[in-house]
């Protein structure tokens, strides 16, 4: 996957890991806070063991927060929806990320067996953050 993608999502931007090749001992990849990771990252987590295919993770936006996601193993369907666009992406191994604002419905689906995804977030959880109603997230995104 390349930044050849045009994005069409407001609030959605591309984000690439550093990449160090030692082969035939492995590839490095490398986050770093308020460099390639544009912000402090105060969350991660990861995504694993998604024995249905046909699971549906996300399913929320944000009010604030921001996170990166990214697929380090396998591959997904990921979903964005601005309230005006939605647009979706195949990601597989890759250290391409996407950067996800607020106010961007996300859908996650169409899991391979041996996905792993990895999300850096610039905020602590906080449910109060989690709009996890998509019509209540689609009043608040045209009200503004």
């Amino acid at each position: 996957m390349s930044n050849a993608f045009k994005l069409k999502i407001s609030h959605v931007s591309f984000v690439n890991l550093g990449c160090f090749d030692d082969s035939p001992d492995g590839i490095l990849f490398i986050a770093e806070a308020e460099k390639n990771i544009p912000f402090k990252i105060k969350r991660v987590f990861f995504i694993n063991s998604l024995g249905k295919q046909q699971a549906i993770r996300g399913k929320h936006a944000h009010k604030q927060g921001e996170q990166i996601i990214f697929c380090i193993s396998g591959s997904f369907d990921l979903i964005l929806d601005d309230g005006n666009h939605s647009q979706k992406f195949g990601l597989e191994k890759s250290t391409l990320g996407f950067k996800i604002g607020p106010l961007v419905w996300l859908t996650m689906k169409n899991f391979s067996p041996d996905c792993v995804i990895l999300v850096l977030a610039n905020t602590y959880y906080q449910e109060e953050d989690y709009i996890r109603d998509y019509q209540q997230f689609l009043k608040i995104v045209h009200q503004k």
